[in-house]
This record gives C-alpha cells, sequence and structure tokens, in this order.
C-alpha cells in the first residue's frame, strides 16, 4: 500500500493506492497551510489534520497505518521556513507510527501526477505559482516566491492585476470593458471606492479570496474585455518562463526535448493554456506539452511507490488510469 497526501491551503487531500494500480481509498480533508495557523498550533495544526485523513483511508480500506508500505506527503510552504522542517518531517511519524515516509514541497505532487513521477517539468498554477521538475534523480523548483513579490501567471496575480484594471476604468485611464460591470456585481459595490473596504478591511487582503476573482477576468475576456484578454494571456506566458528556467536548472541540453505538463486551477482557462503552449513553441528550446495524466494526490501516492523501490509498473499505472477517479470521503470536519 502507498500513501499520497497532497496538502493544500483550503484542502487535503488523501489516497491509497496498492501496487497493481487499484486506488483503495480517498479523503478529503481541512486545509494544511499551517503558516496560517501558527497562532493556534502551528505544525500540530499538520499532525491534526494527518491523523484525520489517514484514519479516514485506512479504516475505508480496512487496513492500519502499519501497512502502509510507505507515504509521500506534500505540504504547502515545506522548506520555505527552514527551522520548521525538522518538526515538519516528524509530524507523520506521530500518526503513522513509523518511518516509512517523506515529506517534501506539495509542488512534487502536482509533478508527479501530471508526469507521472518522469522526468519533466510541471508548472503550477493555482493560487500560487511555481515549477518543478526532475531530471536524472535531481529537482529544481522556480518561481513561487510569494504572492506578494512573486507568483506570476497565478490567480492571486490575475486577479491583482485585474483589480488594478477596475480601478483605472473607473477613473477613465482606461476605456471600461465588461470586467468593471462583472466586478461591480460580483463583490455587491455600492460605489466603486468600495473595493477598497472590500479587499482590504473585509478580506484583510486575504490571498484566496483575492485570487477567487480570477473566474470573473476569464469571463471578462469571454465578453470582450481585451484588457481581461492581456492579462491571461501574459499569465500564460509568464508561467512559460517558469518552465524555461526550471530546463536550465535542471540542466537539459539545448537538443533535448523536454516533457512539460501543468496542474492548477488556472489552467481551467482556454486563454491561459494556449497562451503558454504558443510561449513553449515560439522558444529555441524544444518542449513537447502533456496533458496531465493524474491529479496532484494520486501522483504524491505513485511518488511514495518510487520512493519504496517499488516503482509502479505499465500496467499499474494502466489500472490506475481506470481506478483513480474513485470519490473521495471526507475527514474529520474538513472542508472538502
Amino acid at each position: 500500500m502507498f500513501l499520497g497526501v497532497d496538502g493544500g491551503g483550503t484542502k487535503t487531500a488523501f489516497c491509497l493506492i496498492d501496487s497493481s494500480g487499484t486506488v483503495r481509498a480517498r479523503a478529503l480533508g481541512e486545509g494544511v497551510y499551517y503558516f496560517a495557523d501558527h497562532a493556534t498550533g502551528g505544525v500540530d495544526h499538520v499532525t491534526r489534520i494527518l491523523a484525520r485523513g489517514i484514519e479516514a483511508v485506512t479504516r475505508t480500506a480496512g487496513i492500519t497505518p502499519a501497512d502502509i508500505h510507505h507515504a509521500f506527503l506534500g505540504l504547502p510552504g515545506y522548506g520555505e521556513v527552514p527551522g520548521d522542517v525538522d518538526a515538519l518531517d516528524a509530524a507523520p511519524a506521530r500518526v503513522l507510527g513509523h518511518q516509512r515516509y517523506a515529506s517534501d514541497n506539495d509542488m512534487i505532487c502536482g509533478w508527479a501526477g501530471s508526469l507521472g513521477a518522469a522526468d519533466g517539468i510541471n508548472v503550477i498554477s493555482g493560487t500560487g505559482s511555481m515549477a518543478y521538475g526532475e531530471r536524472q534523480g535531481r529537482g529544481v523548483r522556480t518561481g513561487g516566491w510569494s504572492e506578494l513579490f512573486s507568483d506570476e501567471g497565478s490567480a492571486y496575480w490575475i486577479a491583482a492585476r485585474a483589480l488594478n484594471i477596475f480601478s483605472r476604468m473607473s477613473d477613465g485611464r482606461l476605456s471600461e470593458g465588461p470586467l468593471a460591470q462583472l466586478l461591480r456585481r460580483h463583490l455587491k459595490l455600492t460605489s466603486d471606492l468600495e473595493v477598497i473596504d472590500v479587499v482590504l478591511n473585509r478580506w484583510q487582503g486575504h490571498r484566496s479570496e483575492i485570487a477567487a476573482l480570477t473566474p470573473l477576468v476569464v469571463e471578462a475576456a469571454r465578453a470582450g474585455d481585451t484588457e481581461a484578454d492581456a492579462v491571461l494571456a501574459e499569465a500564460g506566458r509568464e508561467l512559460a518562463l517558469l518552465v524555461d528556467s526550471a530546463r536550465r536548472g535542471l540542466g537539459f541540453t539545448p537538443d533535448e526535448t523536454v516533457p512539460v505538463s501543468y496542474s492548477g486551477g488556472v489552467f481551467r482557462s482556454a486563454r491561459v493554456l494556449d497562451a503558454f503552449a504558443a510561449a513553449l513553441r515560439a522558444g529555441a528550446a524544444g518542449y513537447e506539452l502533456r496533458r496531465p495524466l493524474f491529479e496532484p494526490v494520486v501522483g504524491a501516492a505513485i511518488y511514495a511507490a518510487k520512493l519504496a523501490g517499488r516503482p509502479l509498473g505499465a500496467a499499474a499505472m494502466s489500472a490506475l488510469r481506470s481506478s483513480a477517479d474513485v470519490t473521495p470521503v471526507e475527514s474529520g470536519d474538513g472542508d472538502a
């Protein structure tokens, strides 16, 4: 049995698979982004969420944590505060009761899922953005420097630019397009200036609240808003730059064709995906853009098998494609 955990800011997914490629159990729980929870437990919050999710999948599969051969736990923020790494590394043992696991940043889940844990590069664009790739056992991360001054091409980045466009449209510095009315209606503004109160006071500048405006930008672009369309196209190009930087970091030679895939909600926008693909094609380097094979949590379980020295073979991977859509159950009081 191999356990994959894909931690996130709003939800954490758990997936248990066996060596034949059968999904034995899945679960969803609340977010495990511990930075936001330092005041009420910090890393202890991580342990609580892991305990609920692991209990849920093992109960469903009819096993105990001792029956899990290996686990991989992708945790948001892992590695970004060096002083917390030891505590994060130790947390799963308190739940599993053994040391057959590895923890790292959740970006690895996206790569392992999209490319089946094969050499290549994956770009994540959800609330934040980053790229992660592996080549011959070595991994490289680019991007993901936080929404305050990075995360180019992410939902937060797109939405922040949309709010700027709204302010300029309201002032008359830009001609008003569909985006302005969509934001007014969605935010229920009594005046345009009320957007300041909504974003800064009511939302306290919270990144997930701001990022959640991105579907309005996509809708505005479809309605003919040229400013919104330009932001989405720029997002795609920024995400392609992350791929180029990861390629250089991994040491791929100029004549190698590098597999590339993607994960995260921003790629649901055809405009972003098309601009991303066009930017990859326009560069001098060779890339093969692939549709994601699996979602990140399944990738985490695949990676657990690889770390255990028992990687899934072709037949098992094919079977996993058929069984990976098993409906997850909620764990504890999660917000799934």
